[in-house]
């Protein structure tokens, strides 16, 4: 059996007899279309945007920050800084929400200049607020000056741009009445929470009818013991999406096992398609991903994924972060998902604007290495990141050596080996050489690569090395006894 102790810094495995799951995973392993596209994505962005982008963390110039966890939880602002019915008020935004300066074109204009090639939606976060015109639901943007399908324009716009969408949907949801955290005790509750995962059911299977376009659903709210303990119910429901849509991509947070085992069932096999749990986290090394597919989600700040009138002292992501932790995912085979949180009009902020511009122009021209590139089995550089294919290396310097030389680690029974070397960026050709350091008991050969002492960057820059085949046998030496 596979013990799971903390899926997100540890996997550890035991030799018991595996645990009986009726409720398990319903796929393995993808190899098909729609998975092989997952994996070159590379690049996505997450959106969050909802009535808490009116706020945008406080309310009558008093903030948020000490009452609720997050710009978008800030419907649960609790303590002696939130306003009188908080709740109520907030229930109210309906009755404003206008967002006169959200143009999806140019959204999905950015974000393909940024170099995203999936785009992540909230088409209804935890306040039950649907971004879409639901007729499941009386808490919708039909009960609102918008009167719009924000949900159609988005998927409509990113798709004309050739990036694919997947639609964000909370199961946590405090608008309907039927919601509840924990396990219903009476007869009353038991009716109340059948009628929302009637209520939840329809609006998923409304959302695949309405936007056929769409490619994965993104779940959160889904930790509640309520929701754990309605397996049977998930169980059915995951099979009858993916049956309303073949070829749906769904990731591990969906839904758990009777035992209540979360992301992975309880003898350790993923439940969906990629693993979802790397939120502002990112794996220790590829070995521990155990051959899955996966993304990480990102926030710019520390933690707001929803609009933040004033950031204060908090440090914002700038591009070069966001080259490093890219280049980090690719490395180990993932994908990096920056989140951006328009304002309440529905307009990205300046800083993601510029953050954007920079990333893309980043990406643009170190394109093969992002997309193309993903794990290769050779030893970390300590320079930055690896990453590959069968014909080429390509290593993503973030740590500029000062001794000018880019030194990489290679099997000495490697059948493919560096052969030539150049900046990808401007294809400046660099010189390689073969290294016999001399290293007893040390199964590998070393390979340098020059950087000019006059090349100057001020980002992080790729070397592209070409692979061929190894045909300079290492030298033979006396072994060191001892």
């Amino acid at each position: 059996m596979t013990a799971i102790t903390n899926p997100w810094t540890t996997r550890s495995r035991t030799a018991d007899d595996p645990v009986d799951v009726r409720y398990g995973p319903l796929v393995a392993r993808r190899d098909d279309e729609g998975m092989r596209r997952f994996r070159r994505y590379g690049l996505g962005q997450f959106i969050h945007f909802g009535l808490y982008s009116i706020p945008g963390n406080e309310w009558n110039g008093v903030s948020a920050s000490e009452g609720a966890a997050a710009p978008e939880w800030i419907r649960a602002w609790r303590g002696p800084s939130a306003p009188e019915d908080w709740a109520g008020t907030y229930d109210r935004l309906n009755e404003v929400f206008d967002p006169t300066g959200l143009d999806a074109g140019e959204w999905a204009r950015q974000a393909k200049r940024m170099g995203a090639r999936y785009v992540i939606f909230t088409t209804k976060h935890h306040d039950g607020f649907a971004l879409w015109p639901s007729a499941h639901s009386d808490y919708t943007v039909a009960q609102s000056p918008c009167g719009r399908d924000l949900v159609g324009e988005v998927v409509d716009a990113y798709t004309a741009e050739g990036i694919d969408v997947f639609l964000y949907f909370s199961v946590l949801d405090w608008h309907h009445p039927g919601y509840t955290t924990s396990v219903p005790a009476d007869d009353a509750g038991r009716a109340g929470w059948q009628d929302f995962l009637d209520y939840t059911r329809a609006q998923l299977l409304e959302l695949l009818e309405r936007y056929p376009a769409a490619r994965g659903l993104w779940f959160d709210g889904t930790w509640d013991a309520s929701w754990v303990a309605s397996y049977e119910f998930t169980h059915r429901l995951e099979q009858e999406l993916r049956a309303r849509r073949p070829g749906l991509i769904i990731g591990s947070r969906f839904r758990n096992d009777e035992h209540g085992a979360r992301h992975f069932d309880s003898n350790g096999r993923l439940l969906g398609d990629y693993e979802q749990g790397w939120e502002r986290k990112l794996p220790a090394d590829h070995a521990m991903l155990d051959g899955h597919d996966w993304d990480g989600v990102m926030t710019i700040g520390p933690n707001a994924w929803g609009y933040m009138r004033h950031t204060g002292d908090q440090y914002q992501k700038t591009a070069d972060d966001l080259i490093d932790l890219l280049m980090r995912c690719r490395s180990m085979g993932g994908n990096l998902v920056v989140n951006f949180g328009p304002d309440g009009d529905g307009r990205m902020t300046p800083y993601e604007g510029e953050i954007a511009e920079q990333l893309g122009a980043w990406v643009a021209a170190n394109a093969e290495a992002v997309y193309d590139g993903g794990h290769v089995d050779l030893d970390p550089t300590g320079m930055g990141w690896l990453t590959g294919d069968d014909e080429r290396v390509f290593l993503t310097v973030v740590n500029r050596p000062v001794t000018g030389i880019a030194r990489l680690r290679v099997p000495a029974d490697a059948s493919r080996v560096p052969v030539s070397a150049r900046l990808l960026a401007s294809g400046q050709g660099l010189e390689l050489r073969r290294t016999d350091i001399g290293f007893d008991l040390d199964a590998a050969t070393y390979c340098d690569i020059a950087i000019p002492s006059d090349f100057v960057s001020t980002r992080a820059f790729v070397i592209e090395l070409t692979l061929g085949d190894a045909v300079d046998p290492a030298a033979e030496r006396i072994d060191a006894y001892m």
